[in-house]
């Protein structure tokens, strides 16, 4: 890890090099994937199941693409009680903390004839996506289902790549039937997107599309945004940690550590006014890689994007942490709620050193689908809101109307709208007359 005071030019080059990760970078790859999704909007399951067979070695046809009963029963049996129990009880938190984000529509009549209000309607229909390959998130699946089927969605759309065989991993499966997928199809990559954002013969298009990815994913959803909504660009995760002198180093350490080995890209960085804790977790990292079974990984992000930031006081280091605005961001202060209040950047806050970030990852019950590369500056976190539309409701008596006519035709007029100021004008012709 790169140790840096905490300088203006230091946090400038910092938040440059966290830039560089970003999907928004990567547009030679944009070409290929525009071609994929030209291909699907155009040919449908023919192009769908071409691409299938090209990246995922996996031959489908339209009797076969969906997930089907007895394969979702098949998942249920190959995956350990254990996890299931697991499962179970983290949809319960979930749920819960989701539930609390709902809101109602609402209206607001006043006596001069006048009702304003807010009309809340869940999306028609959601796709989530879930990566496939070498590893299996189902924690991804219930954060993305969760808050959808918490809004209303009737129509939740899973798709996932296959194995060669045409199978897909058992534990996303079961997590997508426990948090209530109503389709489930075994195709992925940017053909995937595609067949969400046009539809296929097989494939219904849908109204949003959400769900992390690669890649190849990212631009693609970044491509049919307008044909259909998303929730974000996703890019590598990341994790912060502020910290003062009364911090534990053996407990950072493996905080920064659980989010470096996610990918080589991954970032983890520490803030903190003690050189010496510094020191120590640098010593306790060291210790931590000679066990860690992806510790190739974690060197490689660790020198990439590993960051130790020194603070000459709180102030500074507060500063800078708004100025990353984190993915995740951990508290370990000797006052951290005080701490925490004056925190305006980061997609989740943990508070404490027993509120470690996989706590997010799995189990607490908000969601872990966060902003990253510094769009917790403008973005939040995966939330129930994401799953609705608001109309405005606007009723006026004639009474109502009659009393302010006439200023909405000045203003009309004003703007050189006359059609506008004739909309109103004409349903009170008789008093002129």
């Amino acid at each position: 890890m790169k140790v840096l005071k905490v300088t203006k030019e230091n946090t400038k080059n910092i938040l440059n090099d966290l830039l560089k990760r970003s999907p928004n970078h990567y547009d030679e790859y944009a070409g290929v994937v525009q071609g994929i999704l030209d291909d699907v909007r155009e040919k449908g399951d023919e192009a769908l199941f071409f691409y299938t067979e090209k990246f995922d070695h996996c031959q489908l046809t339209k009797e076969t693409v969906q997930v089907t009963q007895e394969e979702i029963k098949a998942a249920y049996d190959k995956v350990d009680d254990s996890l299931l129990t697991v499962i179970r009880k983290a949809l319960v938190n979930i749920r819960a903390y989701h539930e609390k984000q709902k809101k109602n529509s609402w209206f607001d009549a006043k006596p001069d004839g006048t009702i304003l209000g807010q009309k809340m309607t869940p999306l028609a229909s959601v796709g989530v996506y879930v990566p496939g390959g070498k590893a299996a998130y189902p924690s991804s699946v219930l954060m993305n289902i969760v808050p959808a089927k918490v809004a209303g969605v009737e129509k939740i759309v899973m798709v996932t790549p296959p194995d060669k065989n045409g199978e897909v991993t058992p534990a996303t499966l079961v997590a997508a039937c426990e948090a209530g997928a109503t389709h489930i199809y075994k195709v992925g990559g940017a053909q995937a997107i595609g067949a969400l954002a046009f539809g296929t013969e097989s494939i219904e298009k849908v109204d949003k599309i959400v769900g992390p990815g690669n890649i190849y994913v990212a631009l693609a959803k970044k491509a049919v945004y307008g044909h259909v909504s998303i929730d974000s660009i996703a890019g590598p995760s990341e994790i912060l940690v502020l910290a003062d002198e009364t911090a534990n180093p053996h407990y950072v350490a493996a905080d920064l550590l659980s989010q470096a080995e996610h990918d080589e890209m991954a970032s983890a960085i520490l803030v903190t006014t003690s050189e010496k804790l510094g020191e120590k977790v640098q010593e306790e990292i060291a210790g931590y890689l000679k066990t860690l079974s992806r510790a190739s990984i974690i060197r490689e992000s660790l020198d990439h994007f590993g960051y130790v930031l020194l603070a000459d006081s709180m102030e500074d280091a507060v500063e800078v942490t708004n100025a990353i605005a984190s993915e995740h961001l951990e508290i370990v202060t000797q006052n951290p709620f005080e701490t925490m209040t004056k925190i305006k950047n980061a997609g989740a806050i943990f508070i404490g050193e027993y509120s470690s970030e996989p706590l997010g990852d799995y189990f607490a019950g908000p969601n872990h689908v966060l902003p990253t590369n510094g769009t917790a500056k403008f973005f939040s976190p995966l939330n129930v809101d994401d799953f609705v539309k608001k109309s405005s409701i606007i009723y006026y008596s004639k009474d109502a109307l009659q009393a302010i006519h006439e200023d909405i035709e000045t203003f009309a007029k004003a703007e050189g709208l006359t059609a506008h100021a004739n909309s109103i004008a004409v349903r009170f012709e008789e008093e002129k007359s």
